[in-house]
């Protein structure tokens, strides 16, 4: 089996990362794999770390004439985003290959034209069954649902030691998101539940990683509350999952969220959580830790205050998430679920077309 992976992200987040997962874990089981990529982004890196050959482009123009004229040679494209998808559709003719879409945003689709690519992609995968609900409810069929992998890691505690001593964290309770700093990720939430714990305790320390357009707003917003030694803008940091292995609590204020792979990975790393129920959330986090209404600044403070007050209670949740995460969402699983569903496209299997 012959693959190509297009990922054309600038960027390094959630579904860059599953995106590398999935390109191993393809490679894992005996298929040739390729990814096609945007000229210079983290992903490439990565990539070419783990010996996945990598295709370079410098835009979404050259992202089609590069699928136009190569695709034809692969027996599979997987779309790991939307402009991927768009542009693997729209030069199908050229290359007359079979293309799944891995679709891991929770919002709702719009639109005559957005609605007849999905019909001319051969598959959708959904990460959750939020995501899937969504689509169906657009009028497409056919969606299967394949959870994200979790790979955890030996975490560098010796990393995260040096990180939180840096800031003077010795003797503090660490509180953490890994979360983009978009309208998506409702930062103002967390902030808003952060202010009402400090009012509570003085114990914690909230360390933000992740960066976005919101972010000079929010530092505003935080030196207006005056918790500038409260709230800590952390920024974009490499292999930031080392940071797990001090943290007390992860958070996530999400209002819509497809699945999270951060919060699979607290689950992975025994951190409990506290959690929005927007979107794949729900399903996610119901019977594995606390959960709030999105917006609901006062429940964030009460679940982060109850955690960091009694840990122990919550064991029972966080021993659960993690024997959830390590049976369903493995590299193994879901690797394996991807390449049967290839394998019958590949096929020419017609049951698993989308076409209304």
């Amino acid at each position: 089996m012959y693959l190509l992976i297009v990922n054309t992200e600038k960027s390094w987040r959630g579904g860059e990362r599953q995106t590398l997962h999935n390109a191993v874990g393809f490679m894992q089981q005996g298929a040739l794999v390729e990814l096609l990529c945007r000229q210079g982004s983290p992903l490439v890196d990565q990539a070419l770390a783990t010996g996945i050959k990598v295709h370079e482009v410098g835009g979404n123009v050259e992202t089609f004439w590069w699928l136009a004229r190569n695709a034809s040679r692969y027996d599979l494209i997987q779309a790991q985003t939307a402009k991927s998808q768009t542009a693997a559709v729209i030069t199908k003719p050229f290359h007359g290959r079979p293309v799944v879409y891995t679709r891991r945003v929770n919002f709702v689709p719009r639109g005559w034209l957005t609605k007849l690519k999905y019909k001319k992609t051969d598959c959708v995968v959904a990460i959750s069954y939020s995501v899937k609900r969504v689509l169906e409810a657009f009028g497409i069929r056919n969606v299967h649902v394949i959870y994200d992998v979790v790979v955890p890691r030996l975490l560098s505690k010796q990393r995260a030691e040096k990180v939180y001593s840096r800031l003077g964290l010795a003797s503090k309770k660490i509180v953490a998101t890994i979360a983009a700093l978009d309208q998506d990720k409702d930062p103002f939430t967390m902030l808003q539940a952060i202010k009402k714990l400090s009012l509570l305790r003085s114990d914690f320390v909230f360390l933000h990683f992740g960066d976005g357009p919101l972010r000079l707003e929010l530092q505003r917003r935080i030196d207006e509350l005056g918790l500038h030694d409260r709230y800590i803008l952390m920024g974009f940091v490499t292999d930031v999952e080392d940071m797990f292995a001090l943290m007390d609590l992860f958070c996530i204020s999400s209002r819509e969220e497809g699945l999270c792979s951060s919060v699979l990975d607290a689950f992975a790393y025994h951190v409990p959580v506290v959690s929005t129920k927007a979107g794949g959330l729900l399903e996610l986090v119901e019977g594995r830790g606390f959960l709030c209404d999105t917006g609901d600044s006062d429940g964030i403070a009460l679940g982060i205050d109850q955690i960091l007050e009694n840990p122990s209670a919550f064991n029972i949740l966080t021993d659960a998430a993690y024997r959830y995460v390590v049976s369903q969402h493995s590299l193994q699983a879901t690797t394996k679920q991807y390449l049967d569903l290839f394998r019958l496209l590949i096929d020419g299997v017609d049951k698993y077309d989308n076409h209304a």
